[in-house]
């Protein structure tokens, strides 16, 4: 009897509405690779189609400040996922997910939901394996051929050695749709899913499917209204793979060619998503299901004459996001500040599931409901030893500590961050403000990076 109650107890903690995990909504969760923030058209892009994006934004809120914070390594992708799938902040994560950081399936999974995992998974086999009760496409990496992708289908006994690997025979993001499609197909019902999609897709190689190549022309396309030829100077991550993918200076050409084979991918993506969505339909699970869909981080893409994400600007920090679902209003956006490892919480609370002990998200679902006007004052972004970043409603401040450096952008005036304010003696008053706001947010999130250097490197790169 004794132990029976404190099962009872147990279940009533993780389920604040009680035990009946049949009655709680599933979830969907869709992930799309290195997508910019304003690549959807509903959210104001006019040159772009992304006509399943564009309804899921009809259906659900989206948030239009949605940040990533950041990276210690190139592949920003890893420690995203990773903040995403533990609700943990920076530096406060491993990026192979250790037993001891419970994830967001792992969660849900302890209420009672199917938990299902396809596609990109970027922290390793072994988080994977513990994470999911099934899943399929598998792909243990981070970039790969897009049509000839390395995948695993799951495996029982949780060991996924290169033996038993394949290669797939389509698009990745067709090849993703395709599990996801058939999940859905063959899920019972009797339980509630986690359904966790994952797509390599828009990231490079940027290969779209002949159709979605035709889409645009590249002559057609206007160039970023921040870009460059070059950066100005060295931002500590100037040759970074990503940063070949064009020779400098980055001409205008170039630039509208890359754009052109990006918008084709991430069309061939809302395409997907389409699939993906009409399956949901056909299940007659659509109006008892949590959609979150998101993008790691965004990309640079010809902005500041950078192309990857490797930076601190708005365009490689914000990210697009947008829940759909039970307790979500339609067609609205939420302009409050967020991170993207709030999405773990929130899921939690809208769904009825506690969240983990001791992580730094916090529930958007009073700012999606409209009940609170803000959910975080301030965004602090980093990346490796060599930018930090702080923005509050209006002003933004970069600092390149291996260079002592800062630019100071005043985000009201100038959205693209084209004007750098910071050696103006009318605005040395906000760059002290601004400075002591990023070193009162590095304390907050465990950041003990140097903000100068005795050793200052050049700021030149070429």
């Amino acid at each position: 009897m004794r132990i029976a109650c404190r099962i009872g107890i147990s279940l009533l903690l993780l389920c604040p509405f009680g035990g009946n995990a049949a009655d709680r909504p599933n979830v969907l969760i869709l992930v799309s690779d290195d997508q910019q923030a304003d690549t959807i058209r509903a959210l104001g892009n006019e040159h772009i189609q992304t006509p399943n994006l564009d309804r899921l934004v009809a259906r659900g809120t989206a948030c239009t400040h949605a940040y990533c914070m950041g990276s210690t390594v190139g592949a920003v992708c890893v420690p995203s996922r990773a903040m995403f799938l533990t609700g943990r902040s920076l530096y406060r994560i491993e990026y192979n997910l250790p037993p001891s950081i419970p994830l967001i399936p792992e969660q849900f999974a302890k209420t009672g939901y199917v938990t299902h995992g396809i596609g990109k998974w970027h922290n390793g086999p072994a988080s994977y394996a513990r994470a999911f009760a099934g899943g399929g496409s598998i792909f243990f990496g981070g970039m790969s051929n897009q049509f000839k992708v390395p995948v695993f289908d799951f495996q029982s006994d949780k060991k996924y050695p290169k033996d038993r690997q394949k290669i797939g025979d389509k698009p990745s993001s067709e090849l993703f749709a395709d599990s996801a499609v058939q999940f859905l197909k063959g899920h019972k019902g009797d339980k509630p899913f986690f359904l966790y999609v994952a797509f390599t897709s828009p990231h490079d190689p940027r290969t779209p499917p002949q159709e979605y190549a035709r889409m645009y022309d590249p002559a057609k396309l206007p160039l970023p209204k921040n870009f460059l030829p070059q950066h100005p100077f060295n931002n500590g991550e100037m040759t970074i793979r990503d940063e070949k993918l064009a020779p400098w200076p980055r001409t205008p050409e170039v630039i509208r060619r890359q754009i052109a084979d990006y918008y084709g991918m991430i069309s061939h993506l809302d395409a997907q998503v389409g699939r993906i969505l009409k399956a949901l339909d056909d299940s007659g699970q659509t109006k008892n299901t949590l959609i979150a869909f998101y993008g790691d981080h965004g990309l640079a893409l010809g902005r500041h004459g950078l192309l990857g994400k490797q930076n601190l600007y708005e365009h490689s920090m914000k990210a697009p996001l947008i829940f759909a679902g039970p307790g979500v209003p339609p067609g609205k956006k939420s302009d409050a500040f967020c991170y993207l490892f709030d999405v773990q919480p929130t899921l939690c609370d809208l769904a009825g599931v506690k969240a983990p002990d001791g992580i730094d998200g916090r529930s958007l679902k009073q700012s999606l409901s409209g009940q609170a006007a803000n959910h975080r004052d301030v965004i602090f972004c980093a990346y490796g030893k060599v930018m930090r970043s702080v923005r509050d409603s209006r002003w933004k401040l970069i600092r390149y500590p291996h260079i002592n450096r800062s630019q100071l952008f005043d985000l009201q005036n100038d959205p693209d961050e084209i004007t750098d304010l910071a050696a103006k003696p009318e605005h040395a008053a906000t760059l002290k403000r601004m400075n002591d706001l990023l070193i009162a947010q590095q304390k907050q999130f465990a950041d003990t990076q140097a903000l100068s250097t005795d050793s200052r490197r050049r700021s030149r790169w070429s």
